[in-house]
């Protein structure tokens, strides 16, 4: 004898964004973008040994970091541009995620309690949902001129340069060329410093060092040149000025030379 057994179809609720059975909330994951300063003898660890430090800093700071998936979860850092070794940065770019509600003002004050040397915090915004992560547009440097320099002579090589279509400079043995125009957007001498901007590029693209090689002056490192970042422009800047949303650091004006430096710290 066959006995047939006869089911009611179940209609099942919409996705809510929580687990019916057991009850958890998904994870928060909270983005905020932090500009800060590298300076003093901070500029001579590598950008790796940066991201590492920043990740001590949050744990230091005891905050809830969202984590990235897989087998070797990490901390959610992310730096729109790397820092070449020994350069000085009056405004870098951080973008955290935490796993918890948090003021701008609070996470401020958490990460200037650490007091890392070098390490100056300008700005704290939390990003709005749905805003893209942040990528370079350009960068503004300042290079000291060494000392015996003609300043006539600097602004001659900057001619002889800014006239050519094309340069080519060389990167882990291998040849890079650029368009001079699209790359080096500023570059002149004013105060003593070469005034250098160079704009992002989805390709390789040219960094401080490869202007002085290609100006004749490759040796200003050895003799004690200044590199030093000054601005970071993104491609989407966060407006506004809500205390909701955006937390400046009092003393980073004084701290960071706000003459040469840029960001939510001058505004």
């Amino acid at each position: 004898m066959t006995i047939v057994t006869q089911t009611t179809p179940v209609e099942l609720e919409p996705d809510s964004g929580t687990t019916p059975e057991l009850g958890v909330a998904p994870l928060l994951r909270i983005r905020f973008r932090i500009r800060f300063g590298k300076t003093d003898l901070l500029r001579w660890i590598s950008h790796r040994d940066l991201a590492r430090l920043w990740e001590r800093l949050l744990r230091r700071a005891q905050l809830k970091l969202s984590m990235t998936e897989g087998f070797h979860p990490k901390p959610r850092v992310a730096f729109p541009s790397a820092l070449a070794l020994g350069v000085e940065s009056l405004d870098e770019v951080v973008e955290i995620e935490l796993a918890e509600e948090m003021t701008p003002q609070d996470l401020l004050l958490r990460l200037e309690a650490d007091q890392q040397p070098g390490l100056i915090i300008k700005s704290v915004r939390r990003v709005p949902e749905g805003a893209g992560k942040a990528q370079l547009l350009a960068s503004d440097y300042t290079i000291s001129l060494v000392d015996g320099t003609d300043a006539a002579a600097v602004q001659e090589a900057i001619d002889g340069l800014m006239q050519q279509d094309s340069v080519s400079v060389e990167r882990k043995k291998k040849k890079l060329t650029v368009n001079v125009a699209e790359q080096i957007t500023q570059l002149g001498v004013a105060e003593g410093v070469i005034q250098l901007r160079l704009a992002a590029s989805d390709a390789a693209s040219l960094r401080p060092g490869d202007v002085l090689d290609l100006l004749g002056f490759g040796d200003w490192i050895e003799r004690g040149t200044l590199i030093r970042r000054t601005c970071v422009d993104l491609q989407q800047e966060l407006d506004g000025s809500d205390p909701d949303f955006v937390a400046v650091a009092p003393t980073s004006e004084t701290a960071l030379n706000e003459q040469d430096s840029c960001g939510e710290a001058g505004a």
